[in-house]
């Protein structure tokens, strides 16, 4: 096993590299360098006058050594402007900068929108965001699991077509148009007997309550829950059929007794690596129901960066991002071995 997590560290630190290179390089290029030279001071720069800009603040430099920079392996860029000397690590300090200044550092940069560091905006929105994901997967995963096992021990039953319309509706309904529902169900005055939820979800990052917290987690929770349902019922079905299971009930054990101790924990083996696989699509999916509920977490500032071409903030957000993706496929593989026993690492 020790072996086997020294490989997957090695293969996630590499994937982890490429991906933010990707990432670093896209929002390096040309058009958007010039936009935020525009951005940042004026709209009717000229050509001249945006290559000026972005040479005095060293975007015009070999993108290898601008991602060595970002990561702290090499030196920060430095450059002095009518006698006063400038340059990526003076942000830090302007009297003793260091050499490096990078994400190895903990310098992940300066946000042009918000004007705070980077690391102090994504450490906050991604706390708030951390709240949304813990309720709805308190709520989406026993729930999803209950539809799915109750589907599953009777294939083919009244009960088990009933659920499974249900889980396939939900997941075929995007949060976009689950969340608008919702709104105009339960939180808009076109239906004033049902108006139950009359809280903000901007609210809820300093005060949650019920009503302003509610429909954001039941979006993201009728979304979700679907699939680990669908996959809950299938894996739920094909254990039912199993050898051990016939036995257990020809020897007369209770109906209960066998789908509690003999069926669930072999069933919940395949849902467990989807439930694993939530936690990438919930950090990612908040963007649009954030968004729709103006909820500032991290999926709202992610929007904000790329609307407003925030390049540090969004290569601040790319690295959660991927570590997030990489960590939970690491604890997925580690809890399929011991789930399942049959599954040995070599």
């Amino acid at each position: 096993m020790a072996k086997f997590l020294l490989k997957r560290f090695g293969v996630m630190l590499l994937t982890a590299f490429c991906l933010t290179f990707v990432v670093f390089f896209l929002t390096n290029l040309e058009p958007n360098l010039s936009r935020l030279a525009k951005t940042q001071a004026n709209n009717r720069m000229t050509e001249d006058q945006v290559h000026s800009w972005l040479e005095r603040r060293g975007y015009n430099r070999n993108v290898l050594v601008k991602y060595g920079e970002w990561l702290g392996v090499v030196p920060g860029w430095t450059n002095e402007i009518n006698g006063t000397q400038t340059g990526r690590c003076y942000d830090i300090s302007k009297e003793n900068p260091p050499t490096f200044c990078g994400v190895i550092q903990g310098y992940w940069g300066f946000s042009t929108v918000f004007k705070e560091p980077v690391l102090d905006i994504i450490g906050k929105r991604l706390g708030l965001t951390g709240w949304l994901m813990f309720w709805v997967m308190i709520v989406m995963v026993p729930l999803a699991l209950v539809v799915g096992v109750l589907a599953g021990m009777r294939e083919g039953s009244r009960t088990d077509r009933s659920l499974s319309t249900f889980s396939i509706m939900s997941t075929a309904t995007p949060e976009y148009v689950s969340g608008v529902i919702l709104i105009v169900l339960f939180a808009s005055s076109m239906f004033p007997a049902m108006k139950w939820f009359k809280g903000s979800a901007a609210q809820a990052a300093d005060n949650m309550t019920w009503e302003n917290f509610t429909l954001p987690v039941a979006t993201m929770v009728l979304y979700g829950m679907g699939y680990i349902a669908r996959m809950t019922r299938a894996s739920m079905a094909e254990v039912m059929t199993a050898q051990y299971i016939r036995t257990a009930t020809l020897k007369g054990v209770k109906f209960s007794t066998v789908v509690l101790k003999h069926a669930l924990r072999n069933a919940l083996i395949a849902p467990f690596t989807v439930i694993m696989l939530q936690f990438p699509w919930l950090l990612t999916g908040v963007v649009i129901v954030e968004s729709l509920f103006n909820y500032k977490g991290f999926g709202w500032t992610l929007v904000q960066a790329a609307s407003n071409n925030d390049i540090e903030l969004l290569l601040g957000c790319s690295i959660v991002a991927v570590v997030v993706v990489l960590l939970t496929q690491l604890i997925s593989d580690i809890g399929y071995v011991y789930l399942n026993p049959r599954v040995r690492v070599a």
